[in-house]
């Protein structure tokens, strides 16, 4: 093993240089640094596919034929080809320290060195004595509290376990064992008991209990994850029966509600990766299955938004930083699922550790939806429930209305709600660009900058290619974020943007002209330096303000010529009725869409080609139209169906909560 990873590492010597990215959650690298000209099937490795157990040196946890879906031995290669980069960029790092829930960044880079080669120095780290051990006394000295230490702690116990010193993992058994005599996360803690309130959010003292009890999807997975394959490892079988519950009430949701921290750009791979425990780890075969239904359900959600290692269209818990391609760290964690990006991710993620590390694959139709290996254009009407959906009467209706076009070159997606929601990116095109992967058009209303959230008064409308976006006129500007190589044109009064194989057709209402800003963030600077930032204030006067889009591509208009002439010519932008709250906008192919603002609730009344849109009458997680491919999954109905690239994948869910294929 030392051998092999030390000859790749200078093998990729060259393309690791200028692509390196520091390691901090927050990516802090330039955009410049992304083009590199190496491609990334150019990475020299062994394009043999053997036995994954002799490609990682370490034994693997048998899976059964059924629970697995199979890869060809091209794609397995290209999967391999980017964990070995994974692995190389990791290899040798400072590994960091167990202080508090540190465990989430030091844990997988101590594993991901040792599959690297450097073992005895990631056995020594990850067996040495926790900070904090006064405090989890209580469990042998070992910290099972800090939801995001337990993602590594079950990866290290079950698959590292052999190459741990006997006496440690038994005091990681006897520890659990304590742990999991009761349910932990209502037994108060021997010091703090259920917490005092003071310190930091995330800390013992304030929250108190014997682990983590915060309810964010991705810790709510890690939490009941770890209890059960831990309950189940020290046959404490009441608490393991509790667990499963929990377990089976969530993936229940996934297949009939959604998930409540819908695609989000930083935390849907972390609830993957806690999944992946569970598959990897689980004796019961009810529970493995499952976890494999979780693991498919979460994989085609990020399918639909991952675009050419982009993270596209509306997300709940957005930050800011995922307008780039490869900015998200779900699209950096799947990119080595899915690929199909011009060059190599320079800062892989360090929950990669455990997508390396397991049999899981996405099904085959999962991996041709991201691929976008489907007839386009396409329209997938879907909804997304309210935030902690578990919790009595969230699984009435849906919170969110979520419209996403996707067209041959180009992803356009936005969102609808009753309500405002400062951490939800309302809307995002992204268009492919052949040295990029992806170029980003966003808008919004926030503060300064093109930063996420759902702000009060805005509301959106979208029919296919078409987009409009009003809000009441105030002193609140749009922000725009289009690429620095984006050229923009003014012509009769519609601002004209031409990208590489995406036109986007622009009608201020009520605006003033766009201007070019420096944001005064070094961060976002960095970030974004190949992006411009431009603010547009509202006109003086006027009840409204907002604008309508027209989206164009070859396949529809020929040339970018043939665009601006044909929305010129064809394209109409009612206005009579703005300072009512209501624009109609017809395409330069006869499409119309009817926008009627709502004081009431922030949904907007819709029509589409004079057909009202009744929300109500359209609760499906997933709907596509025409044809009902690539992707379906019904309200409350439970079965997920998948057909792109020659593969349907179809699973079910049922209302009793057991998995039925």
């Amino acid at each position: 093993m030392k051998s092999r990873y030390s000859l790749l590492l200078s093998l990729c010597a060259a393309c690791l240089t200028g692509c390196a990215a520091e390691t901090s959650p927050t990516p802090t690298h330039s955009l410049a640094s992304y083009f590199s000209p190496v491609a990334e099937t150019s990475l020299t490795h062994s394009q043999s596919v053997a036995d994954l157990e002799d490609w990682l040196g370490i034994a693997l946890p048998p899976v059964e034929e059924g629970l697995q879906n199979r890869w060809p031995p091209e794609l397995e290669a290209g999967f391999r080809r980017r964990a070995e980069r994974a692995i190389a960029h990791y290899a040798g790092k400072d590994y960091g320290n167990t202080h508090a829930e540190n465990e989430k960044r030091s844990y997988p880079l101590a594993m991901l060195d040792f599959l690297a080669g450097n073992r005895e120095r990631a056995i020594a780290f990850l067996q040495q004595e926790d900070v904090q051990a006064n405090q989890h006394q209580h469990t042998a000295g070992i910290d099972y509290y800090f939801a995001f230490t337990l993602k590594g702690q079950i990866r290290k116990y079950f698959l590292f376990g052999p190459y741990l010193n006997p006496s440690y993992r038994q005091r990681m058994y006897e520890g659990a064992k304590n742990w999991t005599e009761e349910d932990p996360n209502t037994r108060p803690h021997p010091v703090y008991g259920h917490g005092d309130g003071t310190g930091k959010d995330w800390s013992i003292q304030r929250r108190g209990g014997w682990v983590d009890s915060r309810n964010t999807d991705n810790l709510q997975a890690m939490r009941e994850v770890a209890v059960y394959l831990m309950a189940e490892e020290t046959n404490n079988e009441t608490v393991r029966q509790q667990y499963k519950a929990k377990l089976q009430r969530y993936v229940w949701a996934l297949y009939h509600i959604g998930m409540g921290e819908w695609d989000s750009e930083t935390y849907h791979s972390q609830t993957f990766a806690a999944y992946l425990n569970l598959y990897d780890f689980a004796q019961d075969s009810e529970v493995k299955a499952l976890a494999k239904a979780a693991l498919d359900w979460l994989s085609t959600a990020a399918a639909v938004k991952y675009y050419h290692g982009g993270w596209a269209g509306p997300v709940k818990r957005d930050y800011g930083w995922s307008n780039v391609v490869y900015g998200a760290d779900a699209a950096r964690f799947f990119s080595l699922y899915f690929g199909d990006v011009p060059f190599p991710n320079p800062d892989p993620t360090r929950d990669s550790l455990h997508a390396i590390t397991s049999r899981y694959r996405p099904p085959l139709a999962v991996v041709a939806l991201a691929k976008k290996q489907f007839p386009k254009p396409v329209e997938i009407l879907a909804t997304k429930p309210i935030y902690e959906n578990w919790k009595e009467g969230g699984d009435q209706q849906p919170g969110y209305w979520e419209t996403t076009f996707i067209g041959n070159s180009y992803q356009m997606g936005s969102i609808a709600a009753s309500f405002p929601d400062g951490d939800v990116a309302p809307f995002k095109l992204v268009a492919q660009n052949s040295q990029r992967g992806v170029d980003y058009f966003v808008a919004n209303t926030d503060q300064k900058w093109v930063r996420p959230g759902k702000r009060p008064g805005d509301q959106i409308g979208q029919f296919r290619n078409l987009l409009i976006w009003l809000r009441p006129a105030d002193e609140t500007p749009f922000f725009f974020q289009l690429p620095k190589t984006a050229k923009i044109e003014k012509i009769d009064n519609i601002w004209f943007v031409q990208l590489e194989k995406t036109w986007l057709a622009i009608h201020p209402l009520q605006l003033q002209d766009y201007q070019a800003i420096t944001v005064e963030h070094k961060k976002y600077q960095e970030m974004y330096s190949q992006a411009q930032t431009y603010q547009v204030l509202s006109q003086p006067q006027g009840d409204y303000t907002g604008f309508a889009l027209e989206v164009g591509e070859a396949e529809t208009h020929g040339s970018y010529q043939d665009f601006t002439q044909a929305v010129r010519q064809k394209s109409q932008v009612d206005v009579t009725n703005l300072n009512n709250g209501r624009v109609e906008l017809t395409g330069s192919q006869d499409n119309r869409l009817m926008f009627t603002y709502n004081p009431e609730n922030l949904l907007p009344q819709i029509e589409r080609n004079g057909v009202f849109l009744r929300r109500e009458n359209h609760f499906e997680l997933y709907r596509s139209l025409p044809q009902g491919n690539p992707i379906f999954l019904g309200w409350k109905a439970g079965t997920l169906r998948v057909e792109a690239g020659g593969h349907t994948f179809k699973t079910t869910v049922t209302e009793d909560r057991l998995v039925a294929d």
